[in-house]
């Protein structure tokens, strides 16, 4: 058996190693599984660079979710089977071919789920339908708005607001196909930033209805234009920083308006609410997965022998969609 592992942090695509890997055989309450199909996200490539808020002990095997098929449970395991598709736990390093994990972090997945759509499951879509059900307490007919709205969670979540009867406001950096996917995903509204006055376009889509939320993914001088985009008293949730740059919010917005900011990791989510309510999310979610309505753009699937190549297309900012990792494939 094999498995990525990096021994010092630094680039990915120099540091990473394709290694020699005995999973050994599942003891009382474990479970021996195949991995099938786990993504590569920008958490782990900051990860393996050392960047990331939680670093691991070195050596360490990359992977924070994917899914897997049960090959042997060990004694006393009894809600898993042989031959079932599961989720493996966050965070257990999953760039491998076989793992060993405490059964009862399995989470059984439908039968009919494609393996690399649901090895996304654990972290955006989770993270869309937090970002949604958590901050604010949205009902059927409200308006959000996010930018980087053509990134993974920003599909999951134009998809889930669309079944709950939110309406969304996306802005994308580029026009064209992306348009067109986030159309086909239920988007209400979707606006290419060209550097126009994007609050006047928002104030004359909504009319006079209130924005209450609002979702950023970029940091530095697009949070700002997200705050100048909500109504007085809305919110403001930051879940990441693509740009690199600290939130820019002009003070007179907080003060003036009564702009509320605020962020997320899904981390603290887990360690605040525990593990029962995040299988009870995963559940629902499964099973928008299984039955299609929630999917995600793959730009590539690769074998481990390839994880140089892999996280090279991950790493390139123009890609169309997420890099899956299939290490039961071979070069």
């Amino acid at each position: 058996m094999r498995a990525i592992q990096f021994s010092r942090f630094g680039n990915p695509a120099e540091v990473l190693e394709l290694v020699d890997h005995d999973p050994g055989y599942p003891a009382d309450g474990e479970a021996l599984v195949t991995v099938e199909a786990t993504p590569i996200h920008p958490s782990d490539l900051l990860t393996v660079s050392g960047e990331y808020g939680l670093l691991p002990p070195l050596p360490a095997t990359p992977g924070n979710e994917g899914v897997g098929r049960v090959l042997e449970a060990g004694r006393g395991v009894s809600h898993i089977k042989t031959g079932d598709l599961v989720l493996l736990p966050l965070g257990s390093g999953t760039w491998c071919q076989q793992m060993r994990s405490s059964a009862e972090e399995l989470v059984k997945l439908p039968d009919n789920t494609d393996p690399v759509q649901s090895s996304m499951m654990t972290i955006n879509p989770l993270t869309a339908d937090l970002l949604l059900g958590d901050i604010v307490d949205l009902q059927p007919g409200d308006w959000i708005i996010q930018n980087a709205a053509n990134s993974s969670v920003g599909h999951y979540l134009a998809a889930l607001a669309k079944q709950r009867g939110i309406k969304t406001i996306n802005l994308v950096r580029r026009g064209g196909g992306v348009e067109l996917q986030l159309n086909e995903l239920g988007a209400t509204e979707v606006i290419v930033d060209k550097g126009q006055d994007i609050p006047d376009q928002v104030k004359a889509i909504v009319g006079g209805d209130p924005v209450r939320l609002a979702i950023d993914a970029v940091g530095g001088a697009g949070s700002n234009v997200l705050a100048r985009c909500l109504s007085e008293g809305g919110t403001l949730v930051s879940y990441g920083r693509m740009s690199g740059q600290a939130c820019e919010i002009d003070p007179s917005l907080l003060i003036f308006r009564d702009i509320r900011v605020t962020g997320f990791w899904l981390l603290n989510w887990l360690r605040e609410h525990g593990r029962q309510a995040m299988v009870q999310r995963l559940h629902s979610l499964s099973q928008h997965v299984a039955a299609g309505r929630l999917r995600a753009e793959i730009a590539g699937t690769y074998p481990l022998e390839r994880i140089r190549d892999a996280v090279r297309q991950a790493q390139q900012s123009s890609r169309d969609g997420k890099v899956v990792l299939t290490p039961e494939a071979h070069w």
